[in-house]
């Protein structure tokens, strides 16, 4: 059975509270309920992983490459736009990872249209809410890489 982690970044613990103008109003439980409830359709293990701390998700995501973690989807939050270290990390872990947002990153404020990240994965979702990772989870549990 495939596995694929789930990696959400700073401030995703506050969805349905932080700016549900732009968020929504449902909550990380939820997004997570309803992976797995994808996941057990698509037969294939989900691990899920939330941090306010950079290092702790870089931490994670090296922890995933030595677990053999078949592949990942990330929402790297504001460390998007930040993080070389964690884009070094995603790069050198050879997961298959899809980036993921929840709001159009390309309609926000102009220092969020770029990502640091987008380049260690194999592709980027953005703006779709939660129907993104459906998207990227139904991807990789399709693919063979």
């Amino acid at each position: 059975m495939k596995t694929i982690a789930i990696v959400n970044g700073p401030n995703l613990d506050r969805l349905g509270k932080r700016e549900p103008e732009i968020y929504g109003d449902e909550s990380l439980t939820d997004l997570e309920n309803l992976l797995t409830e994808a996941a057990e359709g698509l037969q294939v293990r989900l691990v899920f992983y939330q941090s306010n701390h950079e290092g702790l998700l870089i931490d994670a995501i090296n922890s995933y490459a030595d677990d053999d973690v078949d592949a990942m989807i990330i929402n790297p939050g504001g460390l998007t736009h930040t993080s070389i270290a964690l884009r070094d990390s995603i790069a050198g872990s050879n997961i298959p990872t899809i980036e993921v947002h929840i709001s159009n990153i390309y309609q926000r404020e102009v220092r969020r249209h770029h990502s640091v990240t987008a380049d260690a994965c194999i592709g980027v979702i953005t703006g779709l809410g939660f129907e993104g990772y459906l998207l990227a989870l139904r991807y990789l549990s399709a693919s063979g890489k």
